[in-house]
């Protein structure tokens, strides 16, 4: 076990408000957040495990995240503050996320960040224990995925006796390294994480790169050479597709509130 990472070995932990509260983020950032939730549930990218924070709208040093939950419950009132250190702000005795790390050090990492999103999607996993084989940008929704998503590799920083959580800001940073230059991470044996500069583009991202990583096995299973986007081909995507995050949005809002809507009939 790493030395630095000490905390109990569970999903869930109990963390006492250690930080002073400041001033209330804005009631949309609330919403958005709650129905990201509910988005990346609807579209099959997280299940009972898997988070989405975005950054405090007036305290950039301050991040938003729900209480430990699956993603496809969470209202309002189960959103936490947390300092970038991972320290509660107003938790109130409820569980939090052990890896609520990830997203401290992130955003510490990357200023210019607003939302983060870790998943364990299905067709992800298998590109991040295959040595020689990367995720790659293999059609044009997905040019923020690039020439080959970096893995971050957790014995490199924690041993290999580790449960494969980033449960300590060691850990944290560790991951955070590997979004220099990049938007997604594989993280091997485990899932992926990805950046967007607003919640909705996190959330686009975080569904293309579900799709990409299943189109990608698909195409590799055809037994040719694969066609990948090249570097120019990426980024022009990304200029011109992420711009329109929010047609896509609209759409995934009011599909998961129809679907929650005939749930609760």
């Amino acid at each position: 076990m790493c030395p630095h990472d000490n905390h109990p070995r569970s999903i869930a932990v109990d963390t006492p408000d250690t930080a002073r509260p400041g001033p209330a983020p804005g009631p949309g950032l609330i919403e958005d957040l709650v129905v990201a939730n509910h988005i990346l549930f609807d579209q099959g990218v997280v299940d009972a495990f898997g988070h989405i924070s975005v950054r405090h709208d007036k305290r950039p040093d301050r991040f938003l995240l729900a209480r430990n939950m699956a993603p496809g419950r969470v209202e309002s009132n189960d959103i936490i503050e947390f300092t970038l250190d991972g320290e509660a702000v107003d938790a109130a005795g409820r569980k939090v996320y052990l890896e609520r790390f990830i997203h401290g050090e992130i955003y510490r990492k990357r200023p210019d960040v607003m939302s983060v999103v870790h998943s364990h999607s299905h067709s992800v996993v298998p590109l991040s224990v295959v040595r020689g084989v990367r995720l790659q940008a293999i059609f044009h929704m997905a040019g923020f995925v690039g020439q080959g998503a970096p893995v971050f590799e957790i014995r490199e920083a924690g041993g290999d006796t580790t449960d494969l959580l980033i449960s300590s800001n060691h850990l944290g940073r560790a991951l955070a390294d590997h979004f220099v230059g990049h938007d997604i991470v594989l993280m091997r044996g485990h899932g992926s994480t990805v950046v967007g500069g607003s919640i909705q583009q996190a959330v686009y991202r975080a569904i293309y790169a579900e799709l990409n990583a299943r189109y990608q096995l698909q195409a590799m299973q055809l037994g040719g050479e694969v066609t990948f986007l090249s570097e120019g081909e990426s980024l022009a995507c990304v200029q011109s597709i992420e711009g329109q995050v929010q047609r896509p949005w609209d759409l995934w809002v009011e599909q998961a509130q129809a679907k929650r809507t005939t749930q609760t009939r």
